[in-house]
């Protein structure tokens, strides 16, 4: 029996095979409510009012503190940590030696040598085996995701998360606060009173329009929730739940689950023999209908998603020998497709369809399968010229849209086919079931696809949608 993944690749065989039959199951935001009201009143309110994401259970929180913090997360991100001062955060994007992507997250310099990364488990992971074997003098906690299904049992974590998106976002703030509050940079920390509470916030914009992360201890959750609510309500704020929360990134551009580009590189190996079977990379379900027998063709570097811009060869790290052999005007670019409503309508009715075994199952409003997501773009002549890797309907544009990366030479505008569903009949996935294949009209389009967001959003992987 497998006592590592190093173990269970080596006794399955097929990496690919293997995470393409998981049996995760779906991919669940934990705790948080489905729904409050309703997920397209939920999405309409980040574009039109305002909304309260609570980001508290759904993230690893890893604590790194002690002389060789900064040295630890220089040695292993793609970013400059050239000025990186206490008070600022920013998105952290750790690769593998084959110049593939671990994951990405949000970085925290709290205070001096003391540092947060927020975000899924691969980068938080990758940051403890660093820790633990590279010989780092540092102090570090990892304060794991809440459960999937706690079953009634109680949940605790060290913070509680929001943020206060949304056209009227600053007013809620500013009756938080009981007067002005200036506007800090962005990605810069400060501080607010919240019912009697120091609350600490981050300058930030999710939903395309200037907005606060807050976050403090958890065991003051409801009581700022509440506060929060409370103020908001005369501003239309919406509290927002897990069902709506992750169709967010489909106005906004961020593709929150690349592969982890783990699984075969030798230098990678001491890392797959120390995660356990139980881990985030040793049960990730990949769905959709690109398929390959190598699992480096689900590997994504930098450009692909957007990050080209973080990569900076002013310091060493790993990956960066893999990352300066690529030429970044040959690689795909992210963009977004917009699906023919026709054809998107065919799918969605597959649940009437009582003489055949139908479409793959389109979930609303975020139709993703798997934790980790490829369907195959193809051209008119069915050549695949890129990979779709989020997929979802948002209410604001009425629209199913996917996040994408694409040959280059493809403009905006062009016409390409998203192939829905998995070949022959589907996986083994508990989220599959038998069904055919069908061929999706899309447009590429910018990203973000949002106005809003193209036009306010600061610079960074969400730019202005130049291409």
């Amino acid at each position: 029996m497998a006592n590592n993944l190093q173990e269970l690749l080596d006794e399955h065989g097929n990496t690919v095979e293997l995470l393409r039959n998981s049996q995760l199951g779906t991919y669940i935001y934990p705790v948080v409510p489905t729904e409050f009201s309703n997920w397209r009143r939920e999405q309409k309110a980040w574009r039109n009012s305002a909304v309260l994401f609570d980001q508290t259970h759904h993230m690893v929180n890893f604590f790194v503190k002690g002389p060789d913090a900064l040295k630890l997360l220089s040695d292993t991100g793609i970013n400059s940590f050239a000025n990186f001062p206490v008070g600022t955060a920013k998105q952290f994007v750790p690769t593998a030696s084959n110049g593939g992507v671990i994951g990405d997250g949000i970085l925290f310099h709290e205070a001096e040598g003391e540092f947060v990364y927020v975000g899924r488990a691969p980068g938080a992971n990758w940051l403890q085996f660093h820790a633990e074997t590279g010989g780092y003098d540092v102090e570090w906690k990892y304060d794991d995701r809440s459960p999937s299904r706690p079953y009634g049992q109680a949940v605790h974590r060290d913070y509680y998360r929001f943020q206060i998106q949304g056209p009227n976002a600053w007013a809620i703030i500013e009756k938080l606060n009981g007067g002005t509050l200036e506007k800090v940079k962005f990605f810069h920390m400060g501080e607010l009173q919240i019912a009697g509470e120091q609350v600490r916030t981050l300058r930030h914009g999710m939903a395309g329009a200037p907005g606060l992360e807050l976050w403090g201890p958890y065991e003051s959750h409801g009581k700022i929730r509440e506060a929060i609510l409370e103020a908001g309500q005369e501003f239309g704020i919406e509290p927002c739940g897990s069902r709506a929360y992750s169709s967010n990134t489909l106005e906004s551009g961020w593709i929150p689950s690349p592969l982890p580009a783990i699984y075969s590189s030798e230098a990678e190996r001491a890392y797959r023999e120390w995660l356990p079977v139980t881990s985030y990379e040793a049960i990730n379900a990949i769905d959709g209908s690109f398929v390959s027998d190598d699992i480096e063709d689900y590997y994504l570097n930098p450009w692909e998603l957007g990050y080209g811009s973080f990569v900076k060869f002013d310091h060493d790290f790993i990956g960066r020998d893999a990352l300066e052999k690529i030429d970044p005007e040959t690689q795909r670019r992210k963009v977004t497709l917009a699906w023919n409503d026709e054809d998107l309508g065919k799918i969605l009715t597959t649940v009437l369809d009582r003489e055949s075994e139908g479409y793959q199952f389109f979930d609303l409003p975020n139709a993703n399968y798997g934790s980790s997501n490829f369907d195959k773009v193809i051209d008119a002549d069915g050549k695949t010229v890129g990979l779709s890797l989020f997929t979802g309907v948002t209410a604001n544009e009425k629209r199913g849209l996917s996040l994408a990366t694409v040959d280059r030479d493809l403009p905006i505008g062009a016409e390409v086919r998203v192939v829905w569903g998995e070949p022959d009949g589907g996986t083994k996935k508990t989220t599959v079931e038998p069904h055919k294949q069908i061929e999706v009209r899309a447009i590429v389009s910018p990203v973000p696809y949002a106005e809003t967001a193209r036009t306010e959003y600061q610079g960074g992987w969400r730019s202005t949608g130049k291409l």
